[in-house]
């Protein structure tokens, strides 16, 4: 019996489903991730203008988009034949050779960017880390994201917003606490994020979707993951 998403939850959760499978079954998408998270922060610290910026994220994004549709239709024609056909074997090759125009385009851009950076129109950041603040919280809390996200492909339990190994609610509050502690000097702010960050860890508990280690354990996930993106923010 096919299963059919009744509400926005359960469809974001099949979405987040499919990133999940492809990375957990994907050597390159894992990578890719791994390369993009890399490469935003690059970014950032060479202060490239926005523009240019927005196309470097635009590429890898399609870069994503293609390797995903890629692995969705091998899926797909795998369910239908198991024999060599050579129109399955040319929807395959199709399918990779839009991976590979994507490559190519992330190809281009980066070029651009090695000459504007060459022709010393660029200049790397190495200022205190207050001065990147807000780019430096979305950078950790997409980290904690990502990490989520190849953490439960790896464990193989439970469903990206509902159960498994981290818990994500738990790693995203306390992800955004630990950024507070970097960015404001209020001991108020700090103590009611922590309280709302323990709340939302404990409802996941009252619910029965997380056991204690699950939680305790997104929570030490989000707090070291945003540590350590502030800490190396702090040296560069």
């Amino acid at each position: 019996m096919s299963f059919r998403p009744r509400n926005l939850l359960e469809n974001l959760n099949c979405a987040i489903e499919g990133v999940i499978y492809a990375a957990k079954t994907q050597r390159h998408m894992r990578y890719h991730f791994l390369i993009a998270l890399a490469s935003l922060i690059l970014g950032i610290l060479l202060n490239l203008p926005i523009i240019l910026f927005l196309i470097f994220v635009i590429s890898f994004l399609l870069l994503l988009f293609a390797e995903m549709m890629n692995t969705a239709i091998e899926v797909g024609i795998d369910i239908g034949t198991k024999n060599f056909h050579p129109l399955a074997k040319a929807a395959k090759d199709i399918s990779a050779g839009a991976v590979l125009i994507a490559s190519f385009g992330l190809f281009v851009t980066l070029y651009v960017i090695v000459v504007y950076i060459s022709s010393g129109d660029g200049t790397v950041i190495i200022g205190r880390v207050r001065e990147l603040s807000g780019y430096i919280s979305l950078i950790a809390l997409l980290v904690v994201l990502i990490g989520v996200v190849m953490a439960k492909a790896h464990f193989g339990k439970g469903k990206p917003l509902h159960g498994g190994m981290p818990s994500g609610h738990s790693a995203v509050a306390f992800s955004i606490w630990t950024s507070l502690i970097f960015l404001t000097d209020s001991p108020l702010v700090i103590l009611l994020s922590l309280g709302l960050a323990a709340m939302v860890s404990h409802s996941r508990l009252v619910a029965g979707i997380h056991t204690v280690k699950e939680v305790v354990l997104g929570s030490l996930f989000g707090i070291g993951l945003t540590s350590l993106v502030f800490y190396i923010f702090s040296v560069l």
